[in-house]
């Protein structure tokens, strides 16, 4: 696996990718989110939802979709868009998404994923994302990578149950 992650590809998902983003997707929900979202909610993600979801994603040109792979394997993805809040100025991004396979989470792939989303932030651009208060892990790696949270706040139903999410920015 080591060999195979040095020879890491980034590259634009295409609709042909959206089976594979929405098994990923699912999957890292369940493995990553298991402690704090409700498994009532867990267990209603299906696969095939996500997939005509993807697929949708995939033919709008204002999102960008990145898929990480290996020797033809996949490992992960990454989707940026418009920024949709409120406060956004025009032309700034929001990451939407970034989900890996489980087996890859700790081993670099999502900071080249990441290093890659950069690209599209130029000196009038900010990037924003939405990221569980209770998902540490994810906000720690978002610190490293150089968003902070501003502050912002929201609240988000799962099942009737709901969570914190806390907006970064970089």
């Amino acid at each position: 696996m080591v060999e195979e992650l040095e020879q890491i590809k980034i590259r634009p998902a295409t609709p042909a990718d959206a089976a594979t983003i929405a098994q990923i997707h699912v999957d890292s929900w369940r493995q990553a989110y298991a402690r704090y979202v409700p498994q009532t909610y867990l267990d209603s993600i299906e696969v095939s939802e996500r997939q005509k979801m993807w697929s949708d994603v995939l033919a709008q040109p204002s999102t960008k979709v990145f898929m990480a792979e290996t020797a033809g394997r996949a490992l992960g993805f990454a989707s940026v868009g418009p920024a949709k809040d409120e406060d956004a100025e025009p032309g700034d991004l929001t990451l939407y998404t970034m989900y890996l396979n489980q087996e890859s989470w700790g081993l670099g792939v999502a900071r080249r994923l990441m290093k890659h989303v950069d690209n599209l932030i130029t000196e009038d651009v900010e990037m924003t994302l939405w990221v569980f208060a209770e998902n540490t892990r994810a906000r720690k790696f978002y610190e490293r990578n150089g968003f902070k949270h501003d502050g912002v706040e929201r609240l988000e139903s799962f099942s009737g149950e709901y969570l914190t999410e806390m907006r970064y920015r970089k």
